[in-house]
């Protein structure tokens, strides 16, 4: 059993996804709801000029979004405009590229009892695709699992968990967006201070159809411009990022 409800980010033309999804969660007797994905060019133009600002690209991110990557970002978005409507004080959101493992549930059961204060907890971090996570401490949580307070946020939104006050902060503070929903999370002060949590090891992994994207092509990133761009944004995130650790 899950202590909150389970979503699933799926859009209406990834129908196999789906099945894939729904016999996952049977596998663990667990069960997921469905939220339809927001495909990008089905939306008004006034709803994407609302929710996307080439402003705010230019300013915070090395290129432009392509319609995938702010599909992806309005998904999570609906995603948390759906726990503020419903009566729940957490969800959890997957996107449908992951399978769970074993101690999925019961890890979700220990964070349900866990005093730690989070806005948000990732189930799966930089150790799932080869690198070294980044954490400035870690607690118990439950037999085998840790939580894990960030030095710095890994850039995975294939799953996590969310709760109330960090679904209102990042509803405050990411319409319009910019960047892609995975790197808008790292930065965590701009969200009135969101409580970024992880769990390690991660109790989610990439399905391998993580590696045939539903975002669609993305922006060539070989220009030199884009590489020195994209060079100066990583340097600026790490001061940032430690600036804000110390207040």
């Amino acid at each position: 059993m899950s202590p909150w409800p389970i979503l699933f980010i799926n859009l209406d033309r990834d129908a196999e996804r789906c099945a894939r999804m729904q016999a996952e969660f049977a596998r663990h007797g667990l069960q997921g709801e469905r939220l339809p994905g927001v495909l990008w060019t089905a939306l008004p133009q006034a709803e994407q000029d609302a929710l996307y600002s080439p402003a705010l690209n230019a300013r915070g991110f090395h290129k432009p979004l392509v319609n995938g990557e702010k599909g992806c970002y309005a998904s999570h978005l609906k995603a948390w405009r759906w726990l503020l409507d419903s009566p729940h004080q957490a969800a959890v959101v997957l996107e449908d590229d992951v399978r769970l493992r074993p101690a999925f549930a019961r890890v979700l059961e220990a964070l349900a009892a866990s005093r730690e204060s989070w806005d948000m907890v990732k189930l799966i971090g930089r150790a799932e695709i080869g690198k070294r996570e980044k954490a400035r401490a870690q607690t118990p949580l439950c037999a085998g699992h840790n939580l894990l307070r960030y030095g710095r946020v890994p850039s995975l939104t294939a799953g996590y968990v969310i709760s109330r006050r960090g679904a209102e902060k990042l509803l405050a503070t990411r319409q319009p967006f910019g960047r892609p929903v995975d790197v808008d999370l790292r930065y965590w002060w701009e969200s009135q201070g969101l409580l970024m949590r992880g769990v390690s090891p991660a109790v989610i992994e990439l399905d391998e159809t993580s590696q045939d994207s539903s975002i669609g092509a993305k922006v060539d990133e070989r220009s030199l411009g884009t590489k020195l761009r994209k060079a100066w944004l990583r340097v600026h995130y790490s001061l940032a990022n430690a600036l804000a650790r110390e207040r």
